[in-house]
């Protein structure tokens, strides 16, 4: 085997195992771990999986294989075990399908979770839980887009239950939405990190 393949293997291996660790911390993390090893050789892609899943709930498939160095065939193999065993569940999210640890969240926090793995939505929310009067065109400066883009995310965060929208722009359930940033803050960018370290303040916030 060429020493760029060896590289690459031991990366996935210990990408893998970082994540089965992971898995293995859970408290739900008998569900989907003995059966995985027995069919997989001794491979913890599954266990990967379930760990992945579990400190980044609301990821999708292409950034679940690719973060996780899995191929497309091998991904979807074990994702389909987990969904048949109730290990995890999945939820359909315009283009994407976005999985998540089984009884571990309501409705409301898995589309909440949907539309903050998006870029722009995020920043959105953010923007508006550090600065409550925010307008849209504040929000299109703070975030660099158009005010059209703000508007149309605006107009899909409504319809979803994130937004209010009846005096402004309002983030809806602020505290269930700061708990989801502050405990799966490792998982989003730098900024929601930032943000997190700061969220103490704002738990009680009521718009």
């Amino acid at each position: 085997m060429p020493d760029g393949d060896r590289g690459v293997d031991a990366e996935k291996r210990a990408t893998l195992r970082r994540f089965a660790a992971l898995g293995a911390a859970t408290p739900l993390a008998s569900l989907g771990t003995g059966e995985a090893r027995a069919e997989t050789d001794g491979s913890d892609a599954r266990d990967a999986i379930f760990g992945y899943v579990s400190t980044t709930p609301g990821a999708h498939f292409s950034k679940l294989r690719d973060d996780l160095k899995l191929g497309t065939g091998e991904t979807q193999h074990h994702l389909r075990r987990l969904l048949e065993s109730d290990t995890l569940v999945s939820r359909r999210d315009g283009d994407y399908r976005r999985f998540f640890v089984a009884d571990r969240f309501s409705a409301f926090e898995q589309v909440a979770l949907g539309y903050l793995r998006r870029e722009t939505p995020r920043g959105m929310v953010l923007t508006l839980l550090r600065h409550p009067d925010a307008t849209g065109s504040d929000i299109a400066g703070a975030l660099d887009v158009s005010r059209a883009t703000v508007s149309t995310y605006a107009t899909q965060l409504d319809e979803a239950g994130l937004l209010d929208r009846s005096d402004g722009y309002a983030v809806a359930r602020p505290e269930t939405i700061i708990t989801l940033l502050v405990r799966y803050a490792d998982s989003f960018d730098a900024e929601t990190r930032a943000f997190a370290a700061d969220a103490a303040s704002l738990v009680s916030y009521d718009p």
